[in-house]
């Protein structure tokens, strides 16, 4: 009873930041990590963590609940008819690859180095949603079998080090590779749950010995917050849905995108200042 008490602040804050992630990411379809990241490392600033760790254990954290959410996802939309196999045999070894690269390395950025990669990608992201920056760079590129699995390489190793699905990296080019919304957003669910399984045993290995970890943690994944924030999340999220249908998709394009902005300037600045 006393060790409940004595963590009973975590406890409320993890459920809350999980209650505004599945919130978020029902309403915005996206994905839930870029909201989980910087939610946790919040809750775990407010606890007075080491600086330089906990944003390494946000981040793995994060893909871990990933795995169990992005599963559901993909079901639903393959039932849909929404996965495209013929993409996930051409990406999936790439993308795995990289996001376990990507979580072994993990230990070789400081926490700060961390908020700039998020900061630096949520700032583009943010922008990618308001202008189509993506599908103009890709425009002139061909549907081709390399340019898929470099695009797989890139989207795996930086979602990984970001602590996110990789949805907002990887629908966006499979529909600048001329797919659809539709199959680009199942397809993209499936290759988030590619990429988070090895990303997250990537910050579990990367992470094993060191120090000054939240308590209960398995390398870099803090396994009281990966449950609480996944049973959070996984409940508010079907109201975040419903709102969705309630406002225009102009109106979700600029929310998400200033949520991202405001996310990203919040990451750049908690690093460089």
């Amino acid at each position: 009873m006393t060790l409940f008490i004595e963590y009973l602040p975590l406890i409320l804050a993890l459920l809350a930041a999980g209650a505004l992630a599945g919130l978020v990411a029902g309403l915005l379809g996206a994905g839930g990590g870029v909201v989980m990241v910087p939610a946790m490392g919040i809750v775990f600033e407010l606890m007075n963590y080491d600086a330089d760790v906990f944003q390494h254990v946000a981040v793995g954290t994060s893909l871990a609940v990933i795995i169990t959410t992005g599963a559901s996802s993909t079901f639903t939309h393959h039932q849909h008819g929404a996965v495209m196999g013929s993409v996930l045999k051409i990406w999936a070894l790439p993308i795995i690859l990289a996001s376990f690269a990507g979580g072994l390395m993990a230990g070789l950025f400081s926490g700060n180095a961390l908020r700039i990669v998020f900061g630096v990608l949520a700032l583009f992201i943010a922008l990618n949603v308001v202008l189509p920056v993506q599908q103009r760079m890709m425009a002139q590129l061909r549907n081709s079998k390399p340019t898929n699995s470099i695009s797989a390489v890139i989207v795996g190793y930086l979602s990984a080090l970001m602590g996110i699905g990789g949805g907002a990296f990887s629908v966006p080019t499979l529909v600048a590779f001329g797919n659809s919304m539709h199959k680009s957003v199942g397809t993209g669910a499936a290759l988030g749950v590619m990429l988070a399984a090895p990303g997250a045993l990537g910050f579990i290995i990367s992470g094993w010995d060191v120090a000054a970890r939240p308590p209960f943690s398995l390398g870099y994944v803090n396994i009281p917050a990966m449950v609480l924030i996944g049973i959070a999340a996984a409940s508010t999220a079907p109201f975040g849905a419903a709102l969705t249908h309630r406002l225009g998709q102009k109106h979700l394009k600029f929310i998400f995108a200033l949520l991202l902005a405001g996310v990203g300037l919040r990451m750049l600045w908690q690093a460089l200042v």
